[in-house]
C-alpha cells in the first residue's frame, strides 16, 4: 500500500522541514523506498538534504501537485513525503477537494497521513482544528509536539482540536530538542542527519552522539506512531 505523508503544520518555524528530514533518514536507514516532493521554492527541504529523492511540486498549481499522484501510482511499495511550506494550506485543499483526493485514493488503495508539526503556541492549536475541519475522518494524522520549538504543550493536550483529533485516531509523537549549536552546523553545512552522525570533518564526537542520541529518540517515537499508520505492515526492525 502506497502511504501518501503531508508534512505540515501551517504556521512558519514549527520544524516541518526538520520533522520531514527525520521521516526521510529513517526510510533511508530501514531500506524503504521513498520520494520526497518539496513545495517551499525557496528552501526546498528534500533537494537540500537529501538531493537525489527529491522532487519539486509547485503548491498552487494543479499539474504539480498533480505529480504526487503521479509518483504514488507509478510505484506503489514507494512512499510519498511532501514537505508543505508555510500558508500553503488553502491551495492544497482546494486542489485535494477539487480532484476528489479522497475518493481517487481509495480507489488506488492508498491512504493520506497529515503530520500537524507543532509549537506550544495558540496558533498552532487553532490550525490544527482547521485542518480537521476540512479533512475530518477522510486522513490519518499525526500530531508532533515539537520541543525544539516548545517547552510545555498542556495547553495543547487540553485544547478541544487536540481532543478531536485523538478521537479520530490520531498518533501523537514527541520529537525531542537537538541541541542548538549542533542542528545550526547541519543545517549551514546541508548535511544528511546519516552526514551529521558520521562525518567527523562536519561534527565534533561529543555532537555527533548529541545527534545520534537524538535521532535514536525520534525513531523510537516513530516505531511507536508508524505501525499503526500503516496498518502494521513492513515496519519490522
Amino acid at each position: 500500500m502506497t502511504q501518501l505523508h503531508f508534512i505540515g503544520g501551517e504556521k512558519g518555524g514549527v520544524g516541518k522541514s526538520v520533522m520531514s528530514r527525520v521521516l526521510a533518514q529513517h526510510f533511508i536507514d530501514n531500506d524503504i523506498r521513498f520520494v520526497g516532493f518539496d513545495t517551499d521554492r525557496s528552501h526546498g527541504t528534500f533537494s537540500r538534504f537529501y538531493g537525489e529523492f527529491a522532487h519539486p511540486a509547485v503548491v498552487d498549481q494543479y499539474e504539480s501537485l498533480d505529480q504526487i499522484i503521479e509518483a504514488a501510482g507509478a510505484d506503489p511499495e514507494r512512499r510519498i513525503l511532501v514537505d508543505l511550506a508555510a500558508q500553503t494550506f488553502p491551495f492544497l485543499y482546494r486542489w485535494s477537494d477539487e480532484c476528489a483526493l479522497f475518493d481517487l485514493l481509495a480507489e488506488l488503495g492508498f491512504t493520506a497521513t497529515f503530520w500537524h508539526i507543532m509549537d506550544d503556541g495558540k496558533d498552532s492549536i487553532n490550525l490544527l482544528g482547521k485542518l480537521l475541519d476540512n479533512y475530518g475522518d477522510r486522513a490519518r494524522y499525526v500530531i508532533v509536539e515539537n520541543f525544539g520549538r516548545g517547552s510545555d504543550f498542556s495547553d495543547a493536550e487540553k485544547s478541544e482540536p487536540f481532543a478531536r483529533a485523538l478521537a479520530l485516531g490520531a498518533q501523537v509523537m514527541i520529537l525531542s530538542r537537538l541541541h542548538d549549536a549542533a542542528m545550526h552546523r547541519i543545517d549551514m553545512m546541508d548535511a544528511s542527519f546519516w552526514a551529521a552522525t558520521h562525518n567527523k570533518e562536519l561534527l565534533g564526537l561529543p555532537d555527533r552522539m548529541r545527534v545520534k542520541v537524538w535521532l535514536s529518540r525520534a525513531y523510537d517515537q516513530l516505531g511507536k506512531v508508524l505501525p499503526v499508520l500503516i496498518d502494521r505492515e513492513a515496519f519490522s526492525d
